[in-house]
């Protein structure tokens, strides 16, 4: 099986599938110097028993990766069908029969010095075998960051924008050094925000808690999946709702949620219990319901999925448009 450090794993690159290391970018690459990029994140989920993989939501991210591309006014030319069929092909051709992780990659390709952009645009597709982002089962320890989410007049949180993850990775490195497993941020206005990379979530009096997509939030696309299903399989109400610090001590049940992390339940903040200390049953029948949704076992979600292996078309076919993938 393939791993990231693979030379021989075949990319999207420079609108053909080459191998790893032959996609290469210039030291003076725009993007490099001034992380002028957008990238996304799309899982793909193995299930043993139908020898099949699925990818969750494919067309919904392209969908907003291309959105986001509009605010650095980064171009991607090929529209989101096109794009899926792309990334089936590259599963196909690295013979991924493992859970997996997509990476598209659109960015400024300049190679030049200066901070003003111009209209030379690129993109890449990466698809590579990918495992726990977090090992979550027994619940993670977060903490409270230092550090506060950036905000939207800054560098849009919305957006998966390049240079904005330099807020993420001061919070999650000081979240690590000081013994935590994953970083909570708050926003300016003091209200929480979200984990280092993934969205957040409070169960509290009867009620599923989430921050509004206003509060400087990704909109989260696994955070909108959760929605739908606390209430359409649980009768749960969702609350989007400013949450304030204390309230993750207060609370009954908390837990992250993002495209690499799945649903990761959250049992300590700032060395304080979250509820009793355990992973709760309302983030436990979640995990369930997520797990069988992204595996193709419950057919109401059967749409959120594409099969990579159950697309029958020939190579050269690749960029034809797919079928339309709804949430």
């Amino acid at each position: 099986m393939k791993s990231e450090a693979d030379p021989e794993l075949i990319v999207y690159f420079g609108g053909q599938y080459v191998p790893q290391h032959e996609a290469r970018v210039g030291i003076l690459t725009h993007a490099l110097h001034y992380g002028t990029g957008v990238f996304e994140g799309i899982r793909a989920h193995w299930d043993e028993a139908q020898q099949e993989l699925f990818l969750m939501r494919p067309l919904d991210h392209y969908a907003r990766w291309k959105k986001n591309c509009g605010i650095l006014r980064i171009r991607v030319p090929l529209s989101p069908q096109e794009l899926g069929a792309i990334t089936v092909e590259l599963l196909r051709r690295n013979h991924i029969r493992s859970n997996a992780y997509v990476r598209p990659l659109a960015y400024k390709c300049a190679e030049r010095v200066g901070v003003s952009t111009d209209d030379k645009d690129a993109f890449a597709i990466v698809a590579v075998p990918f495992g726990d982002y977090l090992a979550s089962d027994r619940g993670l320890h977060a903490g409270v960051s230092s550090w506060r989410r950036i905000e939207d007049n800054a560098i849009p949180a919305r957006a998966k924008i390049c240079g904005a993850y330099v807020n993420s990775a001061l919070a999650g490195d000081e979240a690590r050094e000081s013994g935590f497993d994953e970083a909570i941020l708050l926003n300016e206005s003091g209200h929480v925000a979200e984990g280092a990379t993934c969205n957040i979530f409070m169960a509290r009096k009867g009620e599923l808690i989430t921050p509004p997509v206003t509060e400087n939030v990704l909109e989260g696309i696994t955070r909108e999946s959760v929605m739908e299903l606390a209430r359409r399989e649980l009768g749960r109400p969702v609350v989007e709702r400013p949450i304030d610090r204390s309230e993750l001590y207060m609370c009954e049940e908390l837990f992250f949620t993002g495209t690499a992390v799945g649903i990761a339940p959250i049992v300590r903040v700032d060395h304080r219990p979250v509820g009793n200390g355990a992973v709760g049953a309302v983030t436990n029948a979640l995990r369930g319901l997520y797990f069988d949704a992204t595996r193709g076992h419950l057919k109401s979600y059967r749409n959120w999925l594409l099969p990579v292996y159950g697309v029958k078309r020939d190579a050269e076919h690749a960029t034809a448009p797919l079928m339309e993938v709804t949430a």
